[in-house]
Formats: structure tokens, sequence, C-alpha cells
């Protein structure tokens, strides 16, 4: 009983460590989202800044600026986006951990319960019925 109690417990915390992982991933999806954002934004103001365009010249020194601050909002998140990558790495291997501990719970619950029945059945075939016991003066 207390090895059932085990893998059902191992269950329980196998769900909670899958949900962790999943928010590791949402996390990750999210920061690779907005680094794209940023890229994009980036892009954008390259090609401003390549234009020959006379209005865009006029601006220039804010687009430099602007390059500037995405640039430094890219480091950061690629940053996070290693944090989020370990973390995610870290998470799922805890959840495969506790997910072979719980396969190895079961798998001794249903070794303990075949054997269980085995000794029923070796008990069953030597025991002598009380009924015998009582004819013998």
């Amino acid at each position: 009983m207390i090895e059932k109690n085990r893998s059902q417990k191992l269950k329980r915390i196998l769900s909670v460590q899958r949900h962790i992982e999943r928010m590791a991933e949402n996390d990750l999806a999210e920061t690779s989202r907005q680094r794209a954002e940023v890229n994009v934004a980036m892009d954008d103001v390259i090609l401003a800044l390549g234009s020959m365009d006379p209005v865009h010249h006029a601006f220039s020194q804010n687009y430099a600026d602007r390059f500037g601050r995405l640039t430094i909002k890219d480091q950061q998140l690629t940053g996070m986006q290693q944090v989020h990558e370990m973390w995610l790495m870290r998470e799922r291997a805890k959840a495969d951990r506790l997910e072979e501990g719980m396969k190895d719970a079961l798998e001794a619950e249903r070794r303990e319960a075949d054997d269980n029945a085995v000794y029923d059945v070796i008990d069953q075939q030597f025991a002598t019925p009380a009924s015998s016991k009582l004819q013998k003066p």
C-alpha cells in the first residue's frame, strides 16, 4: 500500500512539474516573440536610415537613437531568452525524472500485487481446512 501511495504522489507531483514546464515554454515563446518584434523594428529603422528621402534625413539622429535603444533591448531579450531556455531544460529534466520514478513505482506495485497473488495461490494449495483438524483424536 505504501508503494501505491508513492506512485499516486509522484503522479500528482509530475502533473505540477509538467505545468511548470508549460509555464517555462510559454515564457520562452513570449520572449522569442518580443525579440522578433524588436528585430522587425530594427530592420525598419535601418531602412529609414538608409533611405534617400529627405524627410528621413531630418530624423536621422532620432533613428540612430532609436536603433541604439532597440539594440540594447535585443541584447536584454537575448539574455532573457537564454535564461528561459535553461529554465525550460531544467524543468523538463525534473519532469522526466519524476515520470521515470512514477513508472518505477507503478512497476513495483504491479510486481508486489503479482507476488501477493502467487503467495495467495500457494497458501490455498497448502492450507488444510479447519474441519480436518477437528476430526483427529
